[in-house]
């Protein structure tokens, strides 16, 4: 098949230049159709004629045209032009960017291509029967390349830049390369060439048109004149000519810092003032050499190199390392010295060996302190006292005399004191004017040995200067106690012990405490001194044996021995003692352990005594009959007739815990008992069987006819000394009725008092007959107390 490539007449200008290169490729063999040459194998093979074609085509990127752009033409030899054949295209971008007129094999881009972003594609082309579909010779491959054109401008992609350079820097010092980048084909043409200019920031600076390098145009450039600097520079494509694309970028150029300004004091004399009573360490004052420079090439360091102050006061530089701080070294005194002059230096701490000629780096400024006079509270002579006195001294012994005085030229008086907290117990006393110190009650160093005394001194004029000193008492030990024996006071012998035994080593303990150590001496006391039981062997080292003088020892002759042991220390003045050891027999093992001795050592504890144990049996005793004595009592003790005061009477005769159900309520109580007491002793079992009234009913015993009235007050009368004579005769009975007490209603009210406590002032009869006009509710009530006719005989 030969493909021959027919270019547009857009490209037709490009021929000269020879972009498109014939390459011839065999495809196919020419003679016999694939299918017959297939079927004979044994047919011998045959040179056959190469088909030639165009394997590349090249188009421009950025066709703007309104019809698709044409390629090329492919066209086989077979191809009789009679539209059997039919041409395909397949690869990269086929049937999308491009497409082929399978009937003439004529190739167009239907879509805008773009070099930047693809620069060529693979295609395949093949020639088929258009009745069959088979392939009339083998697929054949090409290349269409895209043909770069200058579209794209030069870029800065790190931009804006930010760089720096020394100040004071030589002219050609570089100071940063940029780099434009451009997306043209840079192996044609001049698309890419990319040339530099500056735009901004001349005379400063410079920039290398090939290379982008910028460089210092200008020497002895200052910081502290100028610090910052804006550069803008262009980038321009096709080298630079007419018609090239440009870019630009910005580039904020900062002069550094070198140390090339000298340090200078912004005073030529500084006036400070500090208090007296400044302590060490306070800050007088701060001062500065100011320097033009910035971070280290402006650190500071200061020193005070001469002036009658220099051992008085200190001088350090601040956290900064700007600033110089004087401090005070030594206490200051206005009255010895008002005023100081300081000669103070400051310098730079980092110098830059190319700027030297500009120094010196350094400067001097003078200081003057002036001491300001306050009012101080008094001085004691000494920091600290410290005196020793003998326990026994007397009652208003001179301690030691103290002696504060007032620092100021006023030289005020000065009283003094003793802290309280500091001498609770009151031993001491200071004469307030003198400040001689003096005992004030006795000593005794096994009691306290140290006092710590606080003594103040205060201006007589102004009481709020007070100074504080303390007074170290050390109590001196004198011979005031007597050795004691406080832990072998008892001791035991075996009944077999034999003569000459060691029976109890003994020591003496002596609270004193003598410069030369304790010196104790033994003896039996003279009352004992021919002991014929047992001796005493002093072992001149502070201890004593207790030895046995006979043997023979038995519980029944004697089972307690008392031995008083004299004692004696060495020192002055001599303080002796007695102690008595009980010695006590016992029965023991072949060891020499005690087992058994008197049988009082066993009944009782060792710390219980046979009184303490009567004691507490008679307390016990005691005890017993009192809880007796309160139980018989209480068996005794008889129910008082009167439980309650006399005005707390009751009338209530009946009481229920319920309320019942008003007058139709005949389940509460038997109403008919109040009729026929007789017939209430025959029906005591018919009551309630959910409760139970506390009192009878007296209304159950009142006889008919004295209900009625048939029997007059009589009966009633009898009645009542019935009653009470029953009462009187049942222990468990109460004392009272249990009446009801109302209180009076008053001469106004209809009814008047329904309170029967002023009965008994009238003799007249009460009539009830209204009852009966008072309605239905009233009826029952009518029934009870109205008069109604009978001829029943009275019970009574």
């Amino acid at each position: 098949m030969g493909t021959r490539l027919h270019f547009p007449a857009v490209a037709g200008a490009f021929l000269p230049v020879a972009l498109c290169v014939l390459t011839l490729l065999p495809h196919s063999l020419l003679g016999k159709p694939a299918e017959e040459a297939n079927a004979g194998h044994s047919a011998p093979l045959q040179r056959v004629k190469r088909g030639w074609v165009w394997n590349q085509f090249f188009v421009l990127e950025e066709y703007t045209g309104l019809e698709p752009l044409y390629i090329g033409k492919l066209h086989s030899d077979m191809d009789k032009g009679d539209g059997s054949i039919k041409y395909i295209l397949t690869g990269e971008g086929a049937g999308t960017t491009f497409t082929i007129d399978d009937s003439t094999g004529d190739i167009h881009a239907i879509q805008r291509l773009d070099r930047e972003v693809k620069a060529q594609y693979i295609l395949r082309a093949q020639a088929r029967n258009r009745l069959t579909n088979r392939p009339l010779e083998p697929e054949s491959e090409f290349i269409v390349k895209i043909q770069d054109i200058n579209d794209n401008e030069p870029r800065f992609p790190d931009g804006p830049y930010h760089a720096s350079v020394p100040e004071m820097s030589k002219v050609g010092t570089s100071v940063i390369q940029l780099t434009a980048t451009d997306a043209d084909d840079p192996t044609y043409g001049n698309s890419a060439r990319v040339v530099y200019s500056i735009l901004e920031g001349q005379p400063y600076f410079s920039v290398d048109a090939k290379s982008g390098m910028i460089r210092v145009s200008l020497a002895d450039m200052d910081r502290e004149t100028r610090e910052n600097y804006t550069v803008v520079i262009m980038a321009k494509d096709m080298g630079g000519q007419l018609g090239g694309l440009s870019g630009t970028t910005t580039v904020n150029i900062t002069l550094s810092d070198v140390n090339d300004n000298p340090p200078i004091f912004d005073q030529r004399l500084y006036q400070m003032s500090v208090p007296e009573s400044a302590p060490v360490g306070s800050v007088v004052g701060r001062i500065w050499a100011k320097d033009r420079d910035i971070g280290v090439n402006a650190e500071m360091k200061y020193c005070i190199i001469d002036g009658d102050g220099r051992d008085i006061f200190d001088i350090s530089t601040d956290p900064t390392n700007l600033f110089g701080i004087i401090v005070v070294k030594k206490p200051l005194n206005f009255e010895k010295k008002p005023s100081y002059t300081l000669k103070v230096e400051g310098a730079n701490t980092h110098l830059d060996p190319a700027f030297r000629q500009r120094g010196p780096f350094k400067d001097v400024t003078i200081v003057h302190v002036s001491v300001e006079d306050v009012d101080e509270p008094p001085l004691f002579d000494l920091s600290a006292y410290y005196v020793e006195l003998p326990e026994d001294a007397e009652i208003g012994t001179l301690v030691k005399t103290l002696s504060a005085r007032d620092p100021d030229a006023a030289n005020n008086t000065v009283r003094y004191s003793i802290e309280r907290s500091s001498d609770p117990e009151k031993y001491f006393y200071i004469e307030i004017t003198s400040g001689s110190l003096m005992t004030l009650r006795s000593l005794d160093r096994e009691e306290i040995g140290w006092h710590n005394i606080t003594v103040l001194a205060m201006e007589m004029n102004n009481p709020t200067q007070i100074t504080s000193v303390s007074v170290a008492v050390k109590v001196m030990d004198v011979n005031d106690n007597p050795p004691l024996l406080t832990d072998f006071l008892e001791a035991y012998v075996c009944e077999k012990a034999k003569a000459g035994q060691l029976i109890q080593a003994v020591t003496a303990v002596d609270p004193d405490e003598p410069l030369g150590g304790q010196h104790f001496y033994y003896s039996l006391a003279p009352e004992a001194a021919n002991n014929p039981n047992f001796t005493l062997r002093d072992n001149q080292d502070n201890t004593a044996w207790i030895l046995t003088r006979r043997d023979g020892w038995s519980q029944q002759d004697q089972t307690l021995f008392h031995l008083p042991i004299f004692i004696s220390d060495g020192e002055q003045p001599v303080q002796t003692s007695t102690s008595t050891m009980t010695i006590r027999v016992c029965s023991c093992d072949q060891e020499g352990n005690a087992m058994l001795c008197h049988p009082e050592a066993y009944s009782l504890p060792a710390s219980l005594s046979r009184g303490a144990l009567i004691a507490i049996l008679a307390c016990i005793l005691v005890l017993l009959v009192m809880i007796l004595l309160m139980l018989s009592l209480r068996n005794h003790r008889k129910k008082p007739y009167l439980c309650d005061e006399e005005e707390n009477v009751h009338e209530n005769i009946v009481r229920y815990d319920d309320e019942g159900g008003g007058e139709e309520d005949t389940e509460a109580f038997d109403i008919a008992a109040m009729w026929n007491p007789r017939e209430a002793h025959h029906h005591l079992g018919k009551m309630r069987q959910d409760m139970l009234p506390e009192i009878e009913s007296l209304s159950r015993y009142v006889p008919q006819a004295s209900v009625m009235g048939g029997g007059g007050d009589s009966n009633v009368h009898g009645y009542v000394l019935a009653k009470l004579l029953e009462a009187d005769m049942d222990p468990c009975a109460p004392p009272y009725d249990s009446l009801q007490t109302y209180a009076y209603e008053g001469e106004g009210s209809v009814a008047e008092s329904l309170s029967s406590l002023q009965s008994g002032t009238s003799n007249t009869d009460h009539e009830y007959d209204y009852l009966n006009e008072w309605g239905p509710r009233f009826k029952k009530l009518a029934e009870m107390y109205g008069v109604l006719e009978t001829n029943n005989p009275p019970l009574w």
